[in-house]
């Protein structure tokens, strides 16, 4: 097994805080979450996610399905769920699971929208550690009816 603290740090491991990562997990090899020391810890995030292999941005995804239509009109819970299906989906073409992601950008609309986001996240993440986010209200996104847009940065696996 790979020392990641000592491949962060050259060998000073307390110098920034714990790695964590589940041996059972496929991804232990190349993610980890780091917690900085000095930092209060994040709920529902991680500060630091780091991972090896190839990067791959997936861009901002918004709730339409499949054919372009609209998913979830004035709902959030429904939006949040067609945006993490399509997040899944992208995700699935490079060979990623949600277990690789290291950071969300989270656009809403409305800032009153995230605990339906975060609810759906948890749902979409399990147990697996959450990735790095950012959540940020916007004035609007590329159509009125969108309350949010969520994009995603992966390592994406040998497909």
């Amino acid at each position: 097994m790979i020392d990641r603290r000592s491949i962060l740090t050259g060998g000073t491991a307390a110098a920034i805080g714990a790695v964590t990562a589940s041996a059972s997990t496929p991804h232990e090899e190349r993610n980890g979450h780091i917690q900085p020391e000095g930092v209060a810890p994040g709920v529902g995030y991680s500060h630091v996610v780091w991972g090896a292999g190839r990067f791959a941005a997936i861009a901002g995804q918004v709730s339409v399905d499949e054919t372009g239509k609209l998913v979830g009109p004035g709902d959030p819970t429904a939006q949040a769920r067609q945006v993490f299906e399509n997040l899944r989906r992208c995700l699935h073409a490079v060979g990623s699971t949600f277990a690789d992601v290291l950071s969300l950008t989270i656009y809403v609309t409305d800032i009153g929208f995230m605990p339906q986001v975060r609810a759906v996240r948890d749902e979409v993440l399990g147990k697996t550690p959450p990735p790095a986010a950012t959540a940020v209200q916007v004035v609007a996104l590329a159509r009125p009816e969108f309350l949010m847009e969520i994009e995603a940065f992966t390592v994406a696996r040998d497909a």
